[in-house]
């Protein structure tokens, strides 16, 4: 009894923020799941949400349906599935080559200096650094078309708010803001590397290139994996505030992805049993790809989440 005592008084403060953490989980992720079932009704009740759960007819598989039928239906999974793609191919190894040259430095000062400038951007919300990029690409003032006219790349300002831009700058944007802070787990993975393995390299004759292709790469080909799989399971999620910051009428037909749909047709159209359905099948195709990458990198790697 005494021992049990001395060390509940040890760990009072992990207990507490265990608690907290496991309340935080309950009542942001688990108790909404209650309202999954009016993905099955018609409750599109704008004022009392608790008679659109409780007391609305069901429609079984109806909101799915209309979903899936839906005219606009091809051209939202088109975008999503597009923009999401080229954001895995360009934006997923940006980080880890970032974290390969970080870890190269060798100035202290420097290092530290290049880490917390290519943080910073990650800690401005959307809204402050969408209108910082949007000020820079202005067709008039920007300081983007300045600089392009000036070197005589381009002959007229360019704006690029124009559909044929939307999907390179989003990715651009989407690189410039998270590649600092998503090479922070390559970083502490590279840090954890057993240092005499380099110095065998060294011994070796092994230049820095062949240290990182050899050693360092393999040595966090695990969080890689882990990652990625990751990655790929979130291909239905396009990142809506960044998304609405840029759209416009003239990108309409590149902008309109998933997420921008469900806050139309649920938000400004109170539509909630039927945006409800396509989280619920977003959802469902999220685990499919989860389970479908984990299993394929087993068998190809021999890693996976679980």
């Amino acid at each position: 009894m005494k021992r049990l005592k001395k060390w509940t008084k040890a760990q009072t403060m992990l207990f507490i923020m265990a608690a907290m953490g496991a309340v935080f989980l309950l009542v942001f992720n688990y108790a909404p799941m209650f309202g999954i079932v009016l993905a099955f009704k018609k409750g599109d009740y704008v004022i009392n949400i608790k008679n659109a759960i409780f007391h609305s007819e069901w429609v079984g598989w109806e909101n799915f349906e209309k979903f899936l039928t839906d005219p606009e239906f091809k051209d939202v999974v088109i975008n999503t599935l597009g923009l999401n793609v080229l954001s895995l191919v360009f934006t997923f190894p940006a980080p880890i080559i970032f974290a390969l040259l970080v870890n190269e430095l060798k100035n202290g000062r420097f290092k530290k200096g290049v880490q917390t400038i290519s943080y910073f951007p990650y800690f401005l919300s959307w809204a402050v650094y969408g209108g910082i990029i949007l000020s820079l690409i202005d067709p008039q003032t920007g300081l983007v078309n300045d600089v392009l006219l000036r070197l005589g790349l381009t002959s007229e300002p360019v704006n690029f708010g124009r559909s044929e831009y939307f999907w390179g700058l989003m990715i651009v944007t989407a690189l410039l803001k998270g590649i600092g802070w998503g090479s922070v787990i390559y970083v502490a993975a590279i840090a954890g590397i057993d240092g005499a393995m380099y110095e065998a390299a060294d011994i070796d004759g092994a230049g820095r290139f062949g240290k990182m292709l050899f050693i360092t790469l393999p040595s966090i080909a695990p969080t890689i994996t882990v990652f990625l799989i990751l990655s790929v399971s979130n291909l239905l999620n396009s990142g809506f505030d960044q998304i609405w910051i840029f759209r416009n009428q003239m990108n309409l037909d590149r902008s309109e992805m998933i997420d921008t749909y469900v806050y139309q047709h649920g938000v400004l159209n109170h539509r909630y049993s039927y945006t409800t359905a396509i989280g619920l099948l977003k959802s469902v195709v999220a685990l499919i790809l989860l389970t479908g990458s984990n299993f394929l990198s087993k068998k190809l790697t021999g890693r996976g989440i679980y």
